[in-house]
């Protein structure tokens, strides 16, 4: 059998997968192959580039199993593009003159690995096959396997992408105890702001996970612990073209009968509206590497706030963010067989020579296939036509036969 030396590295932001995966792509070597050194390159990209990484101890490969338990990442991550020159110069990863690719293909061969396993979300996982392909042509064969890594589930063509069940549930727990915030004024407006820059999968499976956790409360209506007010108003996704004047109406209604408003808000909702109002002041919206509008910088929650408050005669406002609680923590039960499960494959096909990204396949019938890193993309929208979304929406009252989908 080849000789191998196996590459591990996690980029971009967290989910509730990384620190398993690796725990699991670790025991699944060194069960397989004991004798094959693993290397861990540290905070992504940005560890390839510098050289910077640690080779995995026997402690730890005994012990992999730990790793289970974790959010987080044990090996570091970083947002590095490889194919942006000029911000990895910024970053002082690269020399003047310096082509990223080129540092990084030698580094992994220096180091001798012939399997790198890429855990991240599109922009990972299309570095890796960039860099995958200049190393073809320079003549060095590296296996690639990505895992998919990202809360929003929005990569194409994969179902379910790894952490964002759990991502889900823990926003749903986070705003369990937000909505108890109700009773500390009247006129009181409640904004929950989920991750989910272009795809509102993560607000709305949030939102439905809140509800079926609603069920096992048992309210007094005799007294304010009426579930109506612990219930979801409003869901506010990019996918959805909403009638804002319908929705203000709606709404105000709701505050005059019960007293409070609970909005589930995607970061990446009325997006185009925030930055256009932005521009037309004549200013500059702040950008990342990637080219993404830096959604900590514009705020949607505040923009949000500041328009329904005065339309909903609110007392009080108050904007919650459970992004990061959510995306950090230790993956649960149905996602962690999930992430066993790829981690499983991935090995498998990183040993056959294989190189892709592994995923259920949509266009294969929800198959976990070896995906073509040609196929691999972002932007994945979510599908409101989804039975659990139209049942719930029209259970809170937000009929989405009355907006538009945005194509």
């Amino acid at each position: 059998m080849k000789n191998h030396k196996i590459g591990i590295l996690t980029a971009g932001g967290l989910a509730p997968c990384l620190t398993s995966s690796i725990g699991r792509l670790i025991q699944n070597y060194t069960k397989l192959l004991p004798e094959a050194e693993i290397y861990g390159y540290l905070n992504g990209y940005q560890g390839v580039l510098t050289g910077n990484r640690i080779i995995i101890s026997e402690t730890v490969r005994k012990n992999a199993e730990q790793l289970f338990l974790f959010g987080g990442t044990a090996l570091g991550s970083s947002r590095i593009k490889l194919n942006n020159v000029k911000d990895c110069l910024k970053k002082g990863l690269i020399k003047e003159g310096e082509n990223p690719f080129e540092v990084a293909a030698q580094q992994l061969r220096g180091d001798g690995i012939t399997i790198l396993h890429t855990i991240g979300g599109d922009d990972t996982n299309t570095m890796a096959a960039e860099l995958s392909e200049y190393l073809e042509e320079s003549g060095y064969n590296l296996t690639v396997v990505g895992l998919p890594k990202t809360v929003d589930n929005d990569v194409f063509p994969i179902h379910q992408t790894l952490g964002a069940w759990t991502a889900a549930e823990q926003s749903a727990i986070f705003f369990e105890n937000i909505a108890n915030e109700n009773t500390t004024s009247p006129r009181q407006l409640l904004i929950h702001e989920v991750m989910g820059r272009n795809c509102g999968w993560l607000t709305a499976a949030s939102a439905y996970e809140y509800r079926k956790r609603l069920e096992n409360k048992n309210f007094l209506s005799e007294i304010l612990l009426e579930r109506r007010r612990w219930d979801i108003d409003a869901v506010f996704i990019p996918e959805i073209d909403y009638d804002f004047e319908y929705e203000v109406e709606r709404l105000y209604r709701l505050m005059d009968e019960k007293d409070c408003v609970n909005i589930f808000l995607s970061e990446g909702a009325g997006v185009e509206r925030i930055v256009a109002e932005i521009e037309s002041t004549g200013e500059s919206v702040k950008r990342d590497a990637f080219g993404h509008v830096r959604l900590d910088e514009i705020n949607p929650g505040q923009w949000f706030a500041r328009k329904f408050s005065n339309l909903l005669d609110a007392q009080k406002t108050l904007i919650q963010k459970s992004g990061y609680f959510a995306r950090s923590a230790s993956p649960n039960t149905r996602d962690l067989e999930l992430i066993l499960k790829t981690a499983d494959q991935a090995v498998q096909f990183g040993l056959n020579g294989q190189s892709g990204v592994v995923g259920m396949d949509e266009d294969f019938d929800n198959e976990m296939r070896c995906i073509e890193f040609g196929r691999i993309r972002g932007g994945k929208p979510f599908n409101i036509n989804t039975d659990w979304f139209i049942e719930m929406m029209k259970d809170i009252g937000q009929d989405i036969s009355a907006f538009h989908y945005k194509s």
